[in-house]
């Protein structure tokens, strides 16, 4: 197959402002990059007239291996200009696989769509068919229950030997990294002596570290010293995932974390972000650590004793913050309904507190309840974005374009957000420099050198979109809404979206 792209303006993935050209990709790749009005004959037309012409977007940090397989068209990242989703991320990836239910229960709050028929990587990867490319990650919460269950201890030397030949397996079969999750049970029991032990077999394996650092509030300087220790001591290339400061008391403190970040020389050191005040997570997070141990929350909280003992702790926890926490999804039970509402509001309906109606929503529903946290302010989220070796990234996981729920926008307008109001309306960037953050920055991250820049010899994942109109149209009070200005999509030379529609196509690829 050949297609021309002419008439548009190319962004390289360099950051270098757009400038005329033509495009034009056979079978996979980019076979050359032509000037405006070159002769091209036998090629497919794709009029980029008013239009610019990228490289796919790369996404990092994205928790798409618990919901792609059933939904492998991936409309909300082809409405984005996504072409690459990198997996397995904050410590949890569904694999490897021994004792399933501990696995099934820490990830319930993802709403994983998986039939968990598979034990290691290359048995999920065989479950795959998507329309976009995936780099999947091996995670450490994962890889201890794989080898020690739930349990809130350290390893024996014994089984610290079973995760690291675990992941080295992984590393086999094609994994491109590693992550941590250290505020999730079970990786939050970890010491850092685990985590290097760890991060130096994937070093050794070539693999990226990608760490939830174990405190993004008022320890955030600590935990990000803990990473770099780890990655310096095993030789590790190091990737910090959304770099944020957490609560208002920390307002301001990513100023400070990121000149920390900049005196680091010695580590191959990056960072990426989203461009949204709230984060998403888990209301189990809420808890403290000892009441998740060995898996059994539940039936914890069916013991009054140690029920009322764990809403003791919630009670002395300042970051509660029932204002702010508001329920995404949860599974069918009395409180479906309050999707979208905030804890607080919760509270008040049922006539408790906020510790109680907690624990009321976890125990009815599961404990398989996920949160957005209204938890940062906006000129933090500036102030990371302004930096230069700051890549995008989601942190989403909602690939479709309708659905239940009330989750994140930041699964469906991430990358436009950027575009169009940081770039376009705000100038924290320029275009050229927006498109570089998503392209060739997350593509040096994972060691990709024939992705992430508009190159002859590159694979052909490009996006074509309106400079003018792209934006997400998600918000946090109405979030079903697929972003705008995305045209056309190319995976490996395919045709993934045309006009704005799916194909229906699926030529993504396990790459690592």
């Amino acid at each position: 197959m050949r297609v021309a792209l002419t008439g548009g303006l190319i962004a390289d993935g360099t950051g270098s402002a757009p400038r005329p050209g033509t495009v034009l990709v056979e079978e996979d790749r980019i076979s050359a990059v032509l000037p405006p009005g070159a002769p091209i004959a036998g090629a497919d037309g794709i009029d980029a007239t008013g239009n610019i012409v990228a490289p796919g977007f790369i996404d990092l940090h994205s928790h798409a291996d618990f919901s792609l397989g059933a939904s492998p068209a991936a409309e909300s990242q082809l409405a984005q200009g996504v072409t690459t989703l990198v997996t397995g991320n904050c410590g949890w990836s569904p694999f490897p696989i021994t004792e399933l239910e501990p696995l099934r229960s820490g990830t319930a709050f993802l709403a994983p769509s998986l039939d968990w028929s598979w034990n290691d990587l290359t048995g999920f990867a065989a479950t795959l068919e998507p329309a976009v490319n995936v780099a999947l990650q091996v995670g450490h919460c994962t890889l201890r229950i794989a080898a020690m269950g739930s349990a809130e201890r350290a390893p024996s030397a014994g089984e610290l030997r079973k995760m690291q030949d675990l992941l080295r397996e992984a590393a086999d079969q094609g994994a491109a990294g590693f992550s941590t999750g250290l505020i999730y049970a079970p990786g939050a029991y970890a010491s850092p002596g685990e985590v290097a032990a760890l991060v130096a077999t994937a070093a050794d394996c070539g693999l990226l570290y990608s760490t939830h650092i174990r405190n993004e509030g008022a320890r955030l300087l600590d935990a990000l010293d803990e990473a770099i220790a780890a990655a310096r001591a095993g030789g590790a290339r190091l990737e910090i995932s959304h770099l944020k400061a957490v609560g208002k008391p920390n307002y301001g403190l990513v100023r400070t974390a990121l000149e920390h970040l900049d005196r680091v020389d010695d580590v191959d050191l990056g960072w990426d972000a989203y461009p949204y005040t709230a984060t998403n997570t888990t209301l189990t997070t809420r808890l403290p650590t000892w009441a998740l141990a060995g898996g059994t929350l539940l039936e914890r909280l069916a013991d009054p004793a140690e029920r009322a003992r764990i809403a003791d702790a919630l009670r002395a926890d300042v970051l509660l913050s029932p204002d702010t926490v508001v329920i995404a999804s949860l599974p069918p039970g009395p409180y479906q309904d309050s999707r979208g509402l905030s804890l607080a509001e919760i509270a008040r309906q049922d006539g408790v507190d906020a510790a109680e109606i907690v624990l009321r929503i976890l125990e009815t529903h599961q404990a398989a309840v996920s949160v957005v946290n209204h938890a940062m302010r906006e000129e933090d989220v500036i102030t990371v974005l302004e930096h230069p070796r700051t890549a995008i990234a989601s942190d989403g996981w909602i690939m479709d374009a309708t659905g239940p729920g009330h989750p994140h926008p930041r699964n469906f307008g991430t990358f436009p957000r950027v575009l169009g109001r940081y770039a376009r309306e705000l100038g924290v960037m320029g275009l050229g420099e927006a498109i570089r953050r998503m392209t060739a920055l997350p593509a040096s991250r994972l060691g990709l050198a024939d992705r992430g820049v508009l190159r002859p010899g590159a694979i052909a994942d490009l996006v074509v979109l309106d400079p003018a109109r792209v934006a997400d149209k998600s918000t946090y009070d109405d979030p079903w809404h697929l972003s705008v200005g995305v045209e056309h999509v190319l995976v490996a030379g395919e045709p993934v979206l045309t006009d704005g529609v799916p194909t229906g196509r699926r030529p993504g690829r396990i790459i690592s």
